[in-house]
Formats: structure tokens, sequence, C-alpha cells
């Protein structure tokens, strides 16, 4: 009795926590593409600020495995689910930095994957990231949706030609939002991360500059546009932000380290 007395305390102070500070304030929690998707094709990535989480994992933190409070999370992937009126639960995957796609499906939840697609009314795509570069895919006519989660290990291996692949779309047809993630002024890496990128195409040398320490300063959305534009994708949005120099608005792996929240990129076909 006590322990559903507990949960029923728990939900009530959520809804009042959502009620009195979140009416009206989507604008601030959330980061729409800036693209010309059709209006039922729903899409954003989550900003830091306005859940429960307490520091270092404050606010808006959505990712169960990164040592916050479990409670604080499920609290906060309910704010998210209100907030966006979500018609479904978010099919959330288990991301290793693979190259693996898979549908979003309620039995895929928790598959070991780095981008999940959709051709159905309200399965909704999710993926995590703090510092990764998050790729949001759409058809033009909003018959087809994916969600990409593409760090430097991801895109080496293929993610981005594996969920086009998988989509079987004329890429022409294709509108892709490139997300928040680390900007090359920050992302600095070594040899071996360039050498992988240029002996797959030459092109990628220009997305790599000389660091003063004698490494590479690594430029995550230039990389995806030249694989993006090789397959013949040539609507590109986004790729404006780094997460590294905002820690207002964005979690970052690499300037907090091990203790740090995730931001969610979802998409999904509305009613």
């Amino acid at each position: 009795m006590l322990k559903i007395l507990s949960s029923q305390i728990h939900h009530f102070i959520i809804d009042l926590f959502i009620s009195f500070r979140y009416r009206g304030a989507m604008q601030t929690l959330f980061l729409k593409p800036n693209w010309p998707a059709p209006s039922y094709v729903k899409a954003c990535t989550t900003l830091r600020t306005g859940g429960v989480s307490q520091p270092p994992f404050d606010q808006f933190n959505l990712a169960e495995h990164v040592g916050d409070n479990p409670e604080h999370v499920k609290a906060n992937r309910e704010l998210l689910k209100k907030n966006l009126n979500l018609p479904n639960e978010p099919v959330w995957i288990n991301q290793t930095h693979s190259s693996i796609i898979v549908e979003a499906l309620p039995k895929s939840a928790e598959t070991v994957a780095d981008a999940s697609f959709s051709s159905s009314k309200n399965q909704i795509c999710v993926i995590l990231t703090a510092d990764c570069l998050p790729i949001l895919i759409c058809h033009r006519s909003g018959s087809h949706v994916a969600a990409v989660h593409a760090g430097w290990r991801g895109l080496a291996n293929g993610i981005i030609e594996n969920t086009l692949d998988t989509l079987r779309l004329p890429n022409d047809e294709l509108l892709v939002w490139l997300g928040p993630a680390i900007s090359p002024a920050n992302y600095e890496v070594g040899e071996e991360v360039r050498t992988q990128f240029v002996i797959h195409n030459p092109e990628a040398t220009y997305a790599f500059l000389p660091s003063p320490n004698k490494r590479w300063l690594a430029n995550l959305y230039a990389l995806a546009r030249i694989r993006l534009l090789k397959l013949g994708v040539t609507s590109i949005y986004g790729g404006d932000y780094c997460t590294y120099a905002d820690p207002t608005r964005f979690y970052s792996y690499r300037r907090d380290g091990n203790k740090t929240g995730r931001m969610a990129s979802l998409i999904w076909i509305g009613d």
C-alpha cells in the first residue's frame, strides 16, 4: 500500500511540475529542424533544460545508462511525452557506435542499433547524443523517416550508408537535418581517426585541420555532408551548433566526461 501511495504521489508531483513550469514553454525546451518537411512530420532535439535531474545530469537527461537517478530519468521521459504530446512511447535503442539500423517498432526497444526508421504513422524514432551527431532524415513526401546516431565510429563504419540502403528511396528525394554536435574547434582526434576516413574518401581530408597538439580537429558535420553528397543527398540542413561550447543548452561528453546526460533527437510521422 505504501509503495502504491508513493508512486501516486510521485506522478502527482510530476504533473504539477509540468502544469506550472512548462505550459506554453516548448520553444525553450526543444530545437526543431529548419527544413521543408511536411507539417505532419514531427521532429526535434531536446535541450538539457527543463527536467528534474540533479547535477551533474541537470536537468533534462533522457538516458538511463549514464548513472543518473532512474526515477529522474523516468520523470524526464514522462515530461518528454507530455510536452510533445507523443502518440506512443519512443523506441529507445541500445546505441553502441555500430552501423546497425532497425525499424522503430515496440519489439525493437533496447535492441543494439544506432539508427531507426519508420514508414508507419506514430512510430517514434529516437536517438541519444552528447557530442555525437544526430541525423534526422525524411522523405520529401513524408512517407518515411529515420533517426541516426553518428559519432566518428558510426560514420566511419557506414551508419549513413546502411540507413539509406535500408530506406531504399531515391536519395535525391531525402531531406536531412544535422542536429547539435561538437564543432571542429573543440573536437581533437588522433591520426588513426583521420586515416579511417581519408582511406574511404580522399575528400575527407578537408574535414580535418591540424591542431596545436600535432593531432587533428575533426569536423563531424563536414564528414557527414561528404558522405551524404556522395550518395546523392543534396537537401542538407542544420549543422551550425556546438555542444561543447554551449553548456547552458547542451550536454557534452568531451567537455564534462562520464558524468553528463544525453539529449534526445526524435522524428515520427504524425496524423
